[in-house]
C-alpha cells in the first residue's frame, strides 16, 4: 500500500509540480490548501469599491490549487488557520514594528503554521509524510540549501525545529526554477505561467503604509542627519522605514544620495546618512536571540546571511547566556537590520538562525544611537 503524503497546495507552480513529482514517485498524494488571512477584512477597511466584483488573490490561489488538483487527479482539502496566523504571525509582525524593527513574517509562518498546525491537520488526514513546494533539501532532519541558489528558501525555514522537519519532503529541492516551469508547461497545468508571489503575503498588492496604518497609529517625528545631528525633515512613523532604505525617506531639498541608518524608538527619531556608501551603514557585530539550531553542530566559525537576498558572510560566533549569540564579522557588513533573521550555514547545510536583536560597531549599539 503506497505511503500517503499531504502536500501544501498554495495555488502556485512550485507546489503544483511538487505534487506531480510525488505522484510519479508512487505516493498517494492529498492536497491541503491553507487559508491564513481574511482578505475581506482589509477590503472592508480600505473601502474597496470593487469588493463584490473582485476575486481576492487568496481566493484565486484556492481556485488555481483546485484546478491543478483536478488536473492531477488528487483530492484537495481546505482549512482555515486565520486565528493561528493572527496570533502567532501577524501579532508578532506588529509587535516587532512597534519596537522599531523590520520583521520577517515568513519565518514565523513556517515555524507556527506550515510546520506546526498544518502538520497536525495533515496527520488527521492520515499523512505518513508532509510535503511543500519549498526550494530546499532535507536529509533526515538536516536542512540544506535548494539546488537553485537563486530560489533557495532555506533562509525562511531556519526557525523550524528538527522535530518539525521529521517526515517532511521537499520534492523540488533538487530542481532549478526553469525545470519546474518546464514540467508544468509539459503537463499543461493551470499554474504553468502563473507569476511567483512576492512581498508580504497578507499585504499583497496593497500600499504598505496604508495597510499598516489600519493597525498602528502613525507617530510622526524628526529625521536627523546622523553626522551633523541636525533635523532635516519629518518621518510619518518609524514602522514605515528600514535600515538601508534610500527611497521615499521623506526629506526634500537634498540632491545627494541618502540612506536610513538607524532609529531611536524612545526619541521617535529616524537617522539618515548622506553619500554613495555611508560608513554608518556598516557594522562589525550583532547580537541575536530566539536562537534555533536545526543541526546539532554549533560551530565557532561559519557563514551567515543577514537577509534573504544577501551574500554569505564569514562570521565568528560567541555563545552567550539566555540563548543569545554574539555574531562577529570583522570585514564589516552593510545594512544589518534588527528584526531580520541571521541564518547560519556550514557549506550547503543550514544550521539554524536567530533574530537580530542589536547591531554594533566597535561594541557600540548602533540601533538606538542613544
Amino acid at each position: 500500500m503506497p505511503k500517503k503524503v499531504v502536500i501544501g497546495m498554495s495555488g502556485g507552480v512550485d507546489s503544483s509540480v511538487a505534487a506531480h513529482i510525488l505522484q510519479k514517485q508512487g505516493y498517494e498524494v492529498i492536497g491541503l490548501f491553507m487559508r491564513n488571512w481574511d482578505s475581506m477584512i482589509n477590503n472592508d477597511i480600505e473601502g474597496n469599491p470593487n469588493l463584490e466584483n473582485d476575486i481576492c488573490p487568496q481566493e484565486q490561489d484556492y481556485n488555481d490549487a483546485l484546478a491543478v488538483c483536478k488536473e492531477l487527479g488528487i483530492p484537495l482539502h481546505r482549512v482555515d488557520f486565520i486565528k493561528e496566523y493572527w496570533d502567532n504571525v501577524f501579532t508578532y509582525f506588529l509587535e516587532e514594528l512597534k519596537k522599531g524593527r523590520t520583521p520577517n513574517p515568513d519565518l514565523m509562518c513556517n515555524k507556527y503554521i506550515k510546520f506546526d498546525v498544518f502538520i497536525k491537520e495533515a496527520r488527521k488526514l492520515g499523512a505518513d509524510y508532509i510535503a511543500t513546494g519549498h526550494y530546499a533539501r532535507i536529509d533526515g532532519c538536516k536542512l540544506y540549501r535548494g539546488l537553485d541558489r537563486n530560489k533557495d528558501q532555506s533562509y525562511f525555514l531556519a526557525q523550524v525545529t528538527p522535530n518539525q522537519l521529521k517526515d517532511v519532503l521537499f520534492p523540488i529541492g533538487d530542481l532549478e526554477k526553469r525545470e519546474v516551469r518546464a514540467i508544468a508547461d509539459e503537463l499543461k497545468l493551470t499554474t504553468a505561467k502563473k507569476k511567483d508571489s512576492t512581498g508580504i503575503c497578507f499585504i499583497g498588492e496593497r500600499n504598505y503604509q496604508k495597510f499598516i496604518q489600519n493597525y498602528l497609529k502613525p507617530n510622526p517625528g524628526n529625521i536627523i542627519n546622523v553626522d551633523t545631528k541636525e533635523i532635516i525633515g519629518r518621518h510619518n512613523g518609524l514602522m514605515n522605514y528600514t535600515i538601508g532604505q534610500r527611497r521615499n525617506v521623506g526629506i526634500s531639498g537634498y540632491a545627494d544620495k541618502h540612506f536610513v541608518v538607524g532609529k531611536n524608538v524612545a526619541k521617535n527619531e529616524l537617522y539618515v546618512a548622506f553619500g554613495e556608501d555611508p560608513e554608518s551603514l556598516y557594522s562589525d557585530e550583532c547580537l541575536i536571540d530566539q536562537v534555533n539550531f536545526i543541526s546539532p553542530n554549533h560551530p565557532t566559525f561559519c557563514t551567515a546571511k543577514f537577509r534573504y537576498r544577501g551574500p554569505d558572510n564569514e562570521v565568528i560566533l560567541e555563545y552567550l547566556d539566555n540563548n543569545e549569540i554574539l555574531v562577529r564579522y570583522p570585514q564589516k557588513v552593510k545594512a544589518v537590520t534588527p528584526g531580520q533573521a541571521c541564518v547560519l550555514y556550514l557549506g550547503e547545510q543550514c544550521l539554524g538562525s536567530g533574530i537580530i536583536k542589536e547591531v554594533r560597531k566597535n561594541s557600540e549599539n548602533l540601533w538606538y544611537l542613544s
